[in-house]
């Protein structure tokens, strides 16, 4: 059985949108946590697995895997017929992995430093900077339309998913700001957050 650990209009939320793209939802439970969000609201939940009280938490057979990109690459290898992932062995796989380790270990320390105000030059010597970030993915999408080539794939789901959640860190190019466009016309977002909003107004309801 997998079951998604999920808090509305949260990280988890992308999990729900690859969840859509893949048709997969009758696979998947879905439950329901509290968690404490960036703006100080909400409360811990100790029903929630995650060792810091955060969401997605994908659950497979009591196996516990945690972080957005460790639970994609996990349904994109467990389900590798939803085509939102190259395959092992193609020529895209490398490049696949890539982004989605990227995109944990520098992106989003980035992006979130940049909008906390963290400056310190040690960070910035391992890490750079949004300069950096958006030469990278602007040398990607040149070879585009999306990062892996033709298809979209849960790369470009987690890494343009980061510019929805901070729309002021967009950087100001053409490329990048159609990427994020084109990801968030997707259908499968729009209804991953119109399940988060019954989700909200069912929680207000009760």
């Amino acid at each position: 059985m997998l079951t998604l650990i999920h808090a509305p209009n949260s990280r988890s939320t992308r999990i729900l949108m690859l969840i859509d793209e893949m048709a997969i939802w009758e696979r998947i439970e879905i439950k329901l946590v509290a968690i404490v969000y960036r703006d100080g609201s909400g409360t811990a939940d100790t029903a929630n697995p995650h060792p810091e009280g955060k969401v997605p938490v994908l659950i497979h057979d009591g196996t516990v895997i945690t972080e957005s990109g460790a639970i994609m690459l996990y349904l994109t290898a467990l389900f590798p017929q939803s085509g939102l992932a190259p395959l092992p062995g193609t020529a895209r796989r490398g490049e696949y992995l890539t982004w989605l380790f990227w995109y944990q270990g520098v992106m989003e320390p980035v992006m979130m430093a940049e909008v906390m105000g963290i400056s310190h030059p040690g960070f910035t010597r391992n890490f750079r900077g949004m300069t950096e970030i958006a030469a990278r993915l602007h040398a990607a999408l040149q070879q585009g339309p999306w990062l892996c080539g033709a298809d979209f794939s849960a790369a470009d789901l987690i890494c343009a998913s980061a510019f929805t959640f901070m729309p002021q860190l967009v950087p100001d190019d053409a490329l990048i700001r159609d990427w994020v466009a084109r990801y968030q016309a997707r259908p499968a977002l729009a209804r991953a957050k119109d399940y988060d909003a019954k989700l909200v107004a069912q929680a207000v309801a009760a």
